[in-house]
């Protein structure tokens, strides 16, 4: 089972209304993406804090149905 990159897309949207995002797969397979995402809610944030707010935007597909998503991170 895999996951769709408007899914993901859709997921962080909703967690940050204000993001712009870019999701590219990067196999092909529907299991290997990179994201990169824009949003103010991580100014002041560590990298770590970042990506761990992406994860819990993704509410527990990522391991699951969503194998690997490299994260790239910033604000605005």
């Amino acid at each position: 089972m895999s996951m769709a990159a408007d899914d993901i897309a859709r997921l962080i949207k909703e967690r940050f209304p204000d993001a712009e995002i870019r999701i590219e797969d990067l196999a092909g397979d529907g299991d290997h993406y990179a994201a990169t995402i824009t949003s103010a809610e991580f100014g002041g944030k560590t990298r770590i804090q970042q990506h761990q707010m992406v994860y819990d935007a993704l509410k527990g597909n990522m391991g699951g149905v969503l194998h690997a998503l490299a994260l790239k991170t910033a604000a605005p």
